[in-house]
């Protein structure tokens, strides 16, 4: 509950003379106080009372959630309730998203007077503008967060967002004049030959034998492993048990926004800590490629069992971003445009599901769950929506014994 004034103030005379002044205020929990005055003299005394009440006023005005511009209380809120609660990425991803996709549309309107209305047009512009849906459908996300926090607060009489439903992506990419595809027709995976093209750009080396790329088994390392980039990256040498050929995965390396406090830098430094998630934390089986690649990586720079299996110049965790620049320049060099690292993690997925063919002419697949369990997914649905591209060559004759 908010603070309320009841009254001015009473003002009487004693019988000695002096001069007794008393306010009537609600306090936050609903409960009447008082607040009382005293003076010889009755104009010192409304002067005080007066001045009193001014400040009682302002620090309900300041108090006043709703009132306050919605930049204002959304980075409140954020730093509150946001910073101490998610992952360093996940909220620098939060602050972007309000940055740019929430603030310069509504964030001066006071957060108490923005209406379903305010957000349905909010929607339609990220839309007309060509923003991505993801990209909207994160700001209508943290909208959501922040507006249900506020409402179960008491900080607001109502939620705009609970009359708002998300523009369905078919819609939302209609209006854009794109076509909507199916989740498994936009996985990005290497085909055969992209793979041949970059093993052999990866791995040149100079007239004097040294490797024109640093590092370049990483690669095939998370090709024949599944692993993110930010996981390899925090690999140290004793995580690696080559006898029994497995990685114990403990740690994980992300890019995140240097901050003062809790200010925005511009900045970025390399931070070292916990996996993505519960189920990132596991053991990864190594087949004999991946042995051979930890060995190559080794056989390049061993800094000792402390050490990370891929050092940066100064033996310290390599950011990810590097990893991603160096394999850009392979990708360059022979002409295949840019796809990102884990473009190598959807390989290995999308091979191990859709089968790979044996020197007998057999396929041999795993299971949906199976390989969820090797790429560290909370979930098989996760794997199978996001990582598998569909492989429609498998249908090819299917049909031909059914004659109707």
């Amino acid at each position: 509950m908010k603070r309320e004034l009841l009254d001015n103030g009473n003002i009487w005379q004693k019988s000695d003379g002096r001069w007794i002044g008393l306010v009537r205020y609600k306090d936050e929990f609903g409960v009447t106080q008082r607040k009382s005055f005293s003076s010889k003299k009755k104009k010192t005394l409304q002067a005080k009372m007066t001045e009193y009440v001014k400040n009682f006023n302002e620090q309900v005005a300041n108090s006043d959630e709703s009132r306050k511009p919605l930049k204002e209380s959304m980075k409140n809120w954020l730093r509150v309730y946001k910073f101490p609660e998610v992952e360093r990425t996940t909220y620098d991803r939060y602050e972007c998203t309000a940055e740019h996709q929430i603030y310069p549309y509504i964030g001066n309107k006071p957060v108490g007077d923005v209406t379903p209305a305010d957000i349905k047009k909010l929607l339609t512009k990220h839309m007309n503008a060509g923003y991505a849906f993801t990209t909207s459908k994160k700001a209508y996300s943290l909208l959501k967060m922040f507006f249900k926090q506020l409402y179960q607060e008491g900080a607001i009489p109502n939620n705009p967002m609970s009359l708002i439903d998300m523009t369905k992506k078919d819609n939302y990419l209609a209006a854009q004049n794109k076509e909507s595809k199916p989740q498994c027709d936009m996985v990005v995976v290497f085909t055969d030959e992209e793979l041949e093209q970059i093993k052999a750009e990866a791995f040149k080396r100079f007239a004097n034998g040294k490797p024109v790329y640093q590092q370049s088994a990483a690669y095939f390392l998370m090709l024949n492993t599944g692993l993110r980039a930010g996981e390899l990256c925090g690999i140290i040498n004793s995580d690696i048990d080559l006898e029994n050929r497995v990685i114990h995965l403990q740690r994980g390396v992300k890019e995140v926004h240097v901050r003062d406090g809790l200010e925005y830098v511009p900045k970025l430094e390399v931070k070292v800590g916990k996996l993505k998630s519960k189920t990132s934390k596991r053991d990864v089986p190594l087949n004999d490629t991946a042995v051979e690649m930890i060995r190559r990586l080794r056989k390049e720079v061993y800094l000792g069992e402390d050490a990370p299996l891929i050092p940066d110049e100064n033996g310290n965790f390599t950011n990810p971003r590097n990893m991603r620049n160096r394999f850009y320049r392979i990708l360059d060099a022979i002409g295949i445009p840019h796809k990102g690292l884990h473009t190598f993690r959807h390989t290995f997925a999308t091979r191990l599901i859709n089968g790979v063919k044996q020197p007998d002419g057999s396929v041999k697949s795993l299971s949906v769950k199976q390989v969820a369990e090797l790429l560290g997914h909370t979930t098989s649905e996760i794997t199978e929506l996001y990582y598998v591209k569909r492989d429609t060559t498998r249908l090819v004759g299917l049909t031909d014994s059914f004659n109707l």
